[in-house]
Protein backbone atom coordinates (compact mmCIF):
# COMPACT_ATOMS: atom_id res chain seq x y z
CA UNK A 1 0.00 0.00 0.00
CA UNK A 2 1.21 3.49 -0.82
CA UNK A 3 2.33 5.70 2.05
CA UNK A 4 1.74 9.41 2.62
CA UNK A 5 4.20 10.63 5.21
CA UNK A 6 3.18 13.25 7.75
CA UNK A 7 5.28 15.54 9.92
CA UNK A 8 3.54 17.04 12.96
CA UNK A 9 4.62 20.34 14.50
CA UNK A 10 3.04 20.77 17.93
CA UNK A 11 2.04 17.82 20.09
CA UNK A 12 -0.51 19.54 22.29
CA UNK A 13 -4.21 18.78 22.76
CA UNK A 14 -5.18 18.82 19.08
CA UNK A 15 -1.96 17.11 18.00
CA UNK A 16 -2.61 14.30 20.46
CA UNK A 17 -6.16 13.99 19.12
CA UNK A 18 -4.86 13.72 15.56
CA UNK A 19 -2.41 10.98 16.54
CA UNK A 20 -5.09 9.06 18.43
CA UNK A 21 -7.39 9.13 15.41
CA UNK A 22 -4.66 8.06 13.01
CA UNK A 23 -3.93 5.12 15.32
CA UNK A 24 -7.46 4.10 16.30
CA UNK A 25 -9.08 4.54 12.88
CA UNK A 26 -6.13 3.47 10.76
CA UNK A 27 -8.06 0.76 8.92
CA UNK A 28 -11.08 2.88 8.01
CA UNK A 29 -8.85 5.79 6.93
CA UNK A 30 -6.81 3.50 4.67
CA UNK A 31 -9.97 2.02 3.16
CA UNK A 32 -11.23 5.49 2.27
CA UNK A 33 -7.92 6.96 1.16
CA UNK A 34 -6.37 3.99 -0.62
CA UNK A 35 -3.05 4.66 1.12
CA UNK A 36 -1.69 4.78 4.65
CA UNK A 37 -1.04 8.02 6.53
CA UNK A 38 2.31 7.41 8.21
CA UNK A 39 3.44 9.68 11.03
CA UNK A 40 7.11 10.27 10.15
CA UNK A 41 7.94 12.92 12.76
CA UNK A 42 6.47 14.69 15.78
CA UNK A 43 8.21 17.93 16.79
CA UNK A 44 7.54 19.65 20.10
CA UNK A 45 9.58 21.49 22.71
CA UNK A 46 8.17 19.10 25.36
CA UNK A 47 8.96 15.43 24.70
CA UNK A 48 8.20 14.16 28.22
CA UNK A 49 4.56 14.95 29.00
CA UNK A 50 2.20 12.00 28.68
CA UNK A 51 -0.37 12.82 25.97
CA UNK A 52 -2.41 9.67 26.56
CA UNK A 53 -1.34 8.07 23.30
CA UNK A 54 1.49 5.65 22.59
CA UNK A 55 4.13 7.05 20.23
CA UNK A 56 7.45 5.59 19.05
CA UNK A 57 10.09 7.74 20.77
CA UNK A 58 12.28 7.49 17.67
CA UNK A 59 9.96 9.81 15.74
CA UNK A 60 9.97 12.49 18.46
CA UNK A 61 12.18 15.56 18.05
CA UNK A 62 12.53 19.12 19.27
CA UNK A 63 13.81 20.22 15.84
CA UNK A 64 10.91 21.51 13.74
CA UNK A 65 13.21 22.49 10.88
CA UNK A 66 14.43 18.92 10.55
CA UNK A 67 10.82 17.87 9.96
CA UNK A 68 10.21 20.64 7.44
CA UNK A 69 13.42 19.87 5.56
CA UNK A 70 12.98 16.09 5.47
CA UNK A 71 12.47 15.20 1.77
CA UNK A 72 10.40 12.16 2.76
CA UNK A 73 7.70 14.23 4.47
CA UNK A 74 4.72 14.89 2.17
CA UNK A 75 2.46 16.90 4.50
CA UNK A 76 3.44 19.18 7.38
CA UNK A 77 0.77 19.70 10.05
CA UNK A 78 1.17 22.94 12.01
CA UNK A 79 -0.53 22.81 15.41
CA UNK A 80 1.78 25.14 17.32
CA UNK A 81 -0.61 28.08 17.36
CA UNK A 82 0.18 31.80 17.49
CA UNK A 83 1.94 33.85 14.85
CA UNK A 84 5.61 32.95 15.20
CA UNK A 85 7.34 30.61 14.69
CA UNK A 86 4.19 29.10 13.13
CA UNK A 87 4.16 31.48 10.17
CA UNK A 88 7.83 30.92 9.35
CA UNK A 89 7.45 27.15 9.62
CA UNK A 90 4.39 27.11 7.34
CA UNK A 91 6.03 29.30 4.70
CA UNK A 92 9.25 27.27 4.78
CA UNK A 93 7.30 24.03 4.46
CA UNK A 94 5.53 25.41 1.38
CA UNK A 95 8.84 26.63 -0.05
CA UNK A 96 10.18 23.10 0.40
CA UNK A 97 7.33 21.69 -1.66
CA UNK A 98 5.32 20.31 1.25
CA UNK A 99 1.55 20.32 1.56
CA UNK A 100 0.35 22.01 4.77
CA UNK A 101 -2.47 21.45 7.23
CA UNK A 102 -3.12 23.94 10.04
CA UNK A 103 -5.70 24.63 12.72
CA UNK A 104 -4.26 28.09 13.38
CA UNK A 105 -7.09 30.57 12.86
CA UNK A 106 -5.14 33.50 14.34
CA UNK A 107 -2.31 32.90 11.88
CA UNK A 108 -4.63 32.67 8.88
CA UNK A 109 -6.69 35.70 9.94
CA UNK A 110 -3.54 37.83 10.05
CA UNK A 111 -1.30 36.23 7.42
CA UNK A 112 -3.59 34.08 5.30
CA UNK A 113 -3.09 36.12 2.13
CA UNK A 114 0.68 35.60 2.25
CA UNK A 115 0.35 31.90 3.04
CA UNK A 116 -2.26 31.19 0.35
CA UNK A 117 -0.29 33.18 -2.22
CA UNK A 118 2.88 31.22 -1.44
CA UNK A 119 0.98 27.95 -1.74
CA UNK A 120 -0.51 28.98 -5.09
CA UNK A 121 2.89 29.94 -6.47
CA UNK A 122 4.48 26.66 -5.34
CA UNK A 123 1.56 24.47 -6.40
CA UNK A 124 0.90 23.40 -2.82
CA UNK A 125 -2.27 23.00 -0.78
CA UNK A 126 -3.17 24.42 2.61
CA UNK A 127 -5.86 22.56 4.53
CA UNK A 128 -7.45 24.52 7.37
CA UNK A 129 -10.78 22.84 8.16
CA UNK A 130 -9.89 22.68 11.86
CA UNK A 131 -9.37 26.45 12.10
CA UNK A 132 -13.09 27.24 12.24
CA UNK A 133 -15.73 25.28 14.10
CA UNK A 134 -13.65 22.45 15.54
CA UNK A 135 -15.13 19.19 14.29
CA UNK A 136 -17.91 20.81 12.24
CA UNK A 137 -17.10 20.77 8.48
CA UNK A 138 -17.89 24.45 8.00
CA UNK A 139 -15.15 25.33 5.55
CA UNK A 140 -15.57 22.33 3.28
CA UNK A 141 -19.34 22.80 3.32
CA UNK A 142 -19.05 26.37 2.03
CA UNK A 143 -16.13 25.76 -0.36
CA UNK A 144 -17.55 22.60 -1.92
CA UNK A 145 -21.01 21.64 -0.66
CA UNK A 146 -22.48 25.09 -1.37
CA UNK A 147 -20.33 25.86 -4.41
CA UNK A 148 -23.42 26.42 -6.60
CA UNK A 149 -24.67 29.24 -4.37
CA UNK A 150 -24.06 32.92 -4.00
CA UNK A 151 -23.68 33.20 -0.24
CA UNK A 152 -26.06 35.92 0.88
CA UNK A 153 -24.97 35.86 4.50
CA UNK A 154 -24.18 33.75 7.51
CA UNK A 155 -24.23 34.06 11.26
CA UNK A 156 -23.41 31.79 14.13
CA UNK A 157 -21.76 30.81 17.37
CA UNK A 158 -18.05 30.20 16.76
CA UNK A 159 -16.55 30.27 20.25
CA UNK A 160 -17.40 27.55 22.75
CA UNK A 161 -15.97 29.37 25.77
CA UNK A 162 -18.15 32.45 25.28
CA UNK A 163 -21.19 30.28 24.61
CA UNK A 164 -20.54 28.23 27.75
CA UNK A 165 -20.30 31.40 29.84
CA UNK A 166 -23.50 32.92 28.43
CA UNK A 167 -25.35 29.61 28.86
CA UNK A 168 -24.38 29.39 32.52
CA UNK A 169 -25.23 33.03 33.15
CA UNK A 170 -28.63 32.51 31.52
CA UNK A 171 -29.50 29.27 33.29
CA UNK A 172 -28.08 30.04 36.73
CA UNK A 173 -28.15 33.83 36.98
CA UNK A 174 -24.46 33.87 37.95
CA UNK A 175 -22.29 36.95 37.32
CA UNK A 176 -19.79 36.92 34.47
CA UNK A 177 -16.70 36.81 36.70
CA UNK A 178 -17.90 33.72 38.60
CA UNK A 179 -18.77 31.78 35.45
CA UNK A 180 -15.45 32.71 33.85
CA UNK A 181 -13.57 31.24 36.83
CA UNK A 182 -15.64 28.06 36.53
CA UNK A 183 -14.91 27.85 32.79
CA UNK A 184 -11.19 28.21 33.49
CA UNK A 185 -11.31 25.49 36.16
CA UNK A 186 -13.01 23.13 33.71
CA UNK A 187 -10.53 23.88 30.94
CA UNK A 188 -13.03 25.68 28.68
CA UNK A 189 -11.24 29.01 29.12
CA UNK A 190 -7.52 29.81 29.03
CA UNK A 191 -5.67 31.42 31.94
CA UNK A 192 -5.74 34.55 29.75
CA UNK A 193 -9.26 34.37 28.25
CA UNK A 194 -9.07 37.68 26.35
CA UNK A 195 -9.32 36.24 22.84
CA UNK A 196 -12.42 34.22 23.77
CA UNK A 197 -14.41 36.66 25.90
CA UNK A 198 -13.59 39.82 23.92
CA UNK A 199 -14.66 38.29 20.60
CA UNK A 200 -11.18 38.19 19.04
CA UNK A 201 -11.17 34.42 18.47
CA UNK A 202 -14.61 34.65 16.87
CA UNK A 203 -13.40 37.54 14.69
CA UNK A 204 -10.42 35.44 13.52
CA UNK A 205 -12.83 32.73 12.40
CA UNK A 206 -15.23 35.20 10.80
CA UNK A 207 -12.32 36.67 8.81
CA UNK A 208 -11.58 33.24 7.33
CA UNK A 209 -15.25 32.58 6.55
CA UNK A 210 -15.58 35.93 4.77
CA UNK A 211 -12.83 34.93 2.37
CA UNK A 212 -14.31 31.55 1.45
CA UNK A 213 -17.90 32.83 1.34
CA UNK A 214 -17.31 35.91 -0.82
CA UNK A 215 -13.90 35.48 -2.43
CA UNK A 216 -12.36 38.47 -0.66
CA UNK A 217 -8.79 38.77 0.64
CA UNK A 218 -8.16 38.05 4.31
CA UNK A 219 -8.52 41.33 6.26
CA UNK A 220 -8.97 40.95 9.99
CA UNK A 221 -8.97 44.73 10.56
CA UNK A 222 -12.32 45.14 8.78
CA UNK A 223 -14.22 43.04 11.33
CA UNK A 224 -16.06 45.01 14.01
CA UNK A 225 -15.43 43.19 17.31
CA UNK A 226 -17.10 43.43 20.70
CA UNK A 227 -17.01 40.92 23.57
CA UNK A 228 -19.24 39.64 26.36
CA UNK A 229 -17.43 40.85 29.49
CA UNK A 230 -19.95 43.65 30.10
CA UNK A 231 -23.04 41.39 30.03
CA UNK A 232 -24.74 41.23 33.45
CA UNK A 233 -27.29 38.86 35.03
CA UNK A 234 -29.65 41.85 35.23
CA UNK A 235 -29.61 42.29 31.47
CA UNK A 236 -30.07 38.56 30.91
CA UNK A 237 -33.13 38.63 33.20
CA UNK A 238 -34.71 41.48 31.24
CA UNK A 239 -33.74 39.94 27.90
CA UNK A 240 -35.61 36.74 28.80
CA UNK A 241 -38.70 38.79 29.68
CA UNK A 242 -38.70 40.17 26.14
CA UNK A 243 -38.50 36.62 24.71
CA UNK A 244 -34.85 36.66 23.61
CA UNK A 245 -31.65 34.75 24.29
CA UNK A 246 -28.20 36.30 24.13
CA UNK A 247 -25.32 34.85 22.13
CA UNK A 248 -21.93 36.05 20.95
CA UNK A 249 -22.42 35.92 17.18
CA UNK A 250 -20.30 36.26 14.10
CA UNK A 251 -22.50 37.96 11.50
CA UNK A 252 -22.09 38.77 7.82
CA UNK A 253 -24.54 39.84 5.12
CA UNK A 254 -24.01 40.56 1.44
CA UNK A 255 -26.37 43.03 -0.22
CA UNK A 256 -24.60 42.75 -3.58
CA UNK A 257 -22.74 46.03 -3.16
CA UNK A 258 -20.95 45.62 0.16
CA UNK A 259 -20.73 43.19 3.05
CA UNK A 260 -21.16 43.29 6.81
CA UNK A 261 -18.53 41.76 9.09
CA UNK A 262 -19.22 42.02 12.80
CA UNK A 263 -18.85 40.12 16.08
CA UNK A 264 -20.81 41.18 19.15
CA UNK A 265 -23.31 39.99 21.77
CA UNK A 266 -26.66 39.63 20.02
CA UNK A 267 -30.24 39.02 21.04
CA UNK A 268 -32.04 36.33 19.04
CA UNK A 269 -35.60 35.01 19.57
CA UNK A 270 -35.53 32.27 22.19
CA UNK A 271 -37.68 29.94 20.06
CA UNK A 272 -35.06 29.68 17.28
CA UNK A 273 -32.65 26.75 16.87
CA UNK A 274 -29.58 28.91 17.36
CA UNK A 275 -30.89 30.26 20.66
CA UNK A 276 -30.88 26.69 21.96
CA UNK A 277 -27.27 25.94 21.03
CA UNK A 278 -25.80 25.81 24.52
CA UNK A 279 -22.68 25.00 26.52
CA UNK A 280 -19.50 24.77 24.40
CA UNK A 281 -21.23 23.86 21.14
CA UNK A 282 -20.92 25.87 17.93
CA UNK A 283 -23.39 26.40 15.10
CA UNK A 284 -23.49 28.35 11.86
CA UNK A 285 -26.40 29.41 9.66
CA UNK A 286 -25.48 29.93 6.02
CA UNK A 287 -27.93 31.48 3.56
CA UNK A 288 -27.42 30.58 -0.10
CA UNK A 289 -29.46 31.99 -2.95
CA UNK A 290 -30.27 28.49 -4.25
CA UNK A 291 -30.30 26.28 -1.15
CA UNK A 292 -31.84 28.72 1.33
CA UNK A 293 -30.87 28.43 5.00
CA UNK A 294 -28.50 25.68 6.11
CA UNK A 295 -27.50 25.14 9.74
CA UNK A 296 -24.33 23.30 10.73
CA UNK A 297 -24.01 22.29 14.40
CA UNK A 298 -21.55 20.38 16.56
CA UNK A 299 -18.58 20.52 18.93
CA UNK A 300 -16.53 23.62 18.18
CA UNK A 301 -13.35 22.59 19.98
CA UNK A 302 -11.69 19.75 21.85
CA UNK A 303 -9.04 17.13 21.29
CA UNK A 304 -10.97 14.60 19.24
CA UNK A 305 -13.40 16.85 17.29
CA UNK A 306 -10.63 19.20 16.17
CA UNK A 307 -8.28 16.27 15.58
CA UNK A 308 -11.00 14.80 13.36
CA UNK A 309 -10.99 17.95 11.23
CA UNK A 310 -7.19 17.83 10.92
CA UNK A 311 -7.30 14.23 9.73
CA UNK A 312 -10.04 15.10 7.23
CA UNK A 313 -7.61 17.59 5.66
CA UNK A 314 -4.87 14.95 5.62
CA UNK A 315 -7.15 12.55 3.76
CA UNK A 316 -8.35 15.23 1.35
CA UNK A 317 -4.82 16.31 0.47
CA UNK A 318 -3.71 12.67 0.38
CA UNK A 319 -6.34 11.89 -2.24
CA UNK A 320 -5.13 14.80 -4.34
CA UNK A 321 -1.52 13.65 -4.03
CA UNK A 322 -2.47 10.14 -5.15
CA UNK A 323 -4.43 11.37 -8.15
CA UNK A 324 -2.04 14.15 -9.15
CA UNK A 325 -4.73 16.73 -8.46
CA UNK A 326 -3.02 19.10 -6.01
CA UNK A 327 -4.74 22.47 -6.29
CA UNK A 328 -8.01 20.91 -7.42
CA UNK A 329 -9.87 23.18 -4.99
CA UNK A 330 -8.30 26.65 -4.51
CA UNK A 331 -7.36 27.58 -0.95
CA UNK A 332 -10.37 29.84 -0.34
CA UNK A 333 -12.61 28.18 -2.92
CA UNK A 334 -12.16 30.93 -5.53
CA UNK A 335 -9.57 30.97 -8.29
CA UNK A 336 -6.84 33.43 -7.19
CA UNK A 337 -7.55 35.89 -10.00
CA UNK A 338 -11.15 36.21 -8.76
CA UNK A 339 -10.24 37.02 -5.15
CA UNK A 340 -10.84 40.76 -4.94
CA UNK A 341 -11.51 43.29 -2.17
CA UNK A 342 -15.02 44.48 -1.47
CA UNK A 343 -16.27 47.31 0.68
CA UNK A 344 -17.06 46.28 4.24
CA UNK A 345 -19.75 48.40 5.84
CA UNK A 346 -18.83 50.17 9.06
CA UNK A 347 -20.83 49.44 12.18
CA UNK A 348 -22.26 52.98 12.02
CA UNK A 349 -24.09 52.01 8.80
CA UNK A 350 -25.89 49.12 10.48
CA UNK A 351 -29.69 49.10 10.50
CA UNK A 352 -30.95 46.97 13.39
CA UNK A 353 -33.29 46.72 16.32
CA UNK A 354 -31.73 47.40 19.73
CA UNK A 355 -32.05 46.57 23.41
CA UNK A 356 -31.30 49.49 25.76
CA UNK A 357 -31.02 49.52 29.54
CA UNK A 358 -30.91 52.93 31.20
CA UNK A 359 -30.09 53.49 34.88
CA UNK A 360 -32.18 56.53 35.77
CA UNK A 361 -33.06 58.46 38.91
CA UNK A 362 -36.56 57.66 40.18
CA UNK A 363 -38.42 60.91 39.52
CA UNK A 364 -41.29 62.08 37.29
CA UNK A 365 -40.58 62.83 33.64
CA UNK A 366 -37.52 60.59 33.27
CA UNK A 367 -39.02 58.30 30.67
CA UNK A 368 -40.38 61.20 28.63
CA UNK A 369 -36.96 62.89 28.53
CA UNK A 370 -35.27 59.70 27.34
CA UNK A 371 -37.92 58.88 24.76
CA UNK A 372 -37.86 62.49 23.57
CA UNK A 373 -34.16 62.32 22.75
CA UNK A 374 -34.64 58.97 21.00
CA UNK A 375 -37.42 60.52 18.93
CA UNK A 376 -35.21 63.44 17.95
CA UNK A 377 -32.81 60.89 16.42
CA UNK A 378 -35.58 59.00 14.59
CA UNK A 379 -35.48 56.02 16.98
CA UNK A 380 -38.88 54.47 17.56
CA UNK A 381 -39.65 52.41 20.68
CA UNK A 382 -41.26 48.99 20.19
CA UNK A 383 -41.51 47.98 23.86
CA UNK A 384 -40.50 49.47 27.19
CA UNK A 385 -40.43 48.22 30.80
CA UNK A 386 -39.72 50.43 33.82
CA UNK A 387 -38.52 48.31 36.74
CA UNK A 388 -38.39 48.82 40.48
CA UNK A 389 -35.60 50.74 42.15
CA UNK A 390 -32.34 48.81 42.56
CA UNK A 391 -30.04 48.80 45.62
CA UNK A 392 -28.23 51.92 44.41
CA UNK A 393 -31.44 53.88 44.08
CA UNK A 394 -31.51 53.82 40.27
CA UNK A 395 -34.50 52.69 38.24
CA UNK A 396 -33.71 50.35 35.33
CA UNK A 397 -35.60 51.33 32.18
CA UNK A 398 -35.35 48.70 29.47
CA UNK A 399 -36.42 49.16 25.86
CA UNK A 400 -36.61 47.33 22.58
CA UNK A 401 -36.54 49.62 19.55
CA UNK A 402 -37.77 49.32 16.02
CA UNK A 403 -35.08 49.24 13.34
CA UNK A 404 -32.75 52.22 13.58
CA UNK A 405 -29.39 53.37 12.24
CA UNK A 406 -26.42 52.62 14.51
CA UNK A 407 -24.93 56.07 13.97
CA UNK A 408 -28.15 57.70 15.16
CA UNK A 409 -28.37 55.31 18.12
CA UNK A 410 -24.89 56.21 19.31
CA UNK A 411 -25.58 59.92 19.04
CA UNK A 412 -28.83 59.55 20.95
CA UNK A 413 -27.26 57.48 23.73
CA UNK A 414 -24.41 59.98 24.02
CA UNK A 415 -26.95 62.74 24.59
CA UNK A 416 -28.97 60.64 27.05
CA UNK A 417 -25.91 59.62 29.08
CA UNK A 418 -25.13 63.33 29.63
CA UNK A 419 -28.46 63.90 31.40
CA UNK A 420 -28.24 64.41 35.15
CA UNK A 421 -31.08 61.92 35.58
CA UNK A 422 -28.97 59.06 34.15
CA UNK A 423 -26.48 57.49 36.53
CA UNK A 424 -24.52 55.01 34.40
CA UNK A 425 -23.62 54.50 30.78
CA UNK A 426 -26.49 52.99 28.83
CA UNK A 427 -26.24 49.31 27.91
CA UNK A 428 -26.75 48.60 24.19
CA UNK A 429 -27.19 45.15 22.66
CA UNK A 430 -28.12 44.55 19.01
CA UNK A 431 -30.95 42.25 17.91
CA UNK A 432 -31.04 39.83 14.95
CA UNK A 433 -33.93 37.76 13.61
CA UNK A 434 -33.33 35.83 10.36
CA UNK A 435 -36.64 33.99 10.39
Amino acid sequence: MKQIRVGLLGFGTVGAGMVKILTKNREVIESRLGASLELKWIADIDLETDRGVSVDKRIMTTDALMVINDPDVDIVVELIGGYEPAKSFVLEAIENGKQVVTANKALLARHGNEIFSAASQKGAEVGFEASVGGGIPLIRSIKEGLVANRIQGFFGILNGTANYILTKMTNEGSPFSDVLKEAQALGYAEADPTFDIEGIDTAHKLTILLSIAYGVPIDFETVYTEGISKITPLDIKFIKEFGYSIKLLAISKDDGKSIEARVHPTLIPEDTLLANVNEAYNALYVKGDAVGNVMLFGPGAGMMPTGSAVVSDLVDIGRNLLSGAIGRVPSVGYQPSYVKPRRVRSIEELDAEYYFRFSAIDKPGVLSKISGILGEHQISIKSVHQKGRDLMGAVPIVMITHEAKEAAVKKALSDIDKLDIVQDKTILIRIEDWR
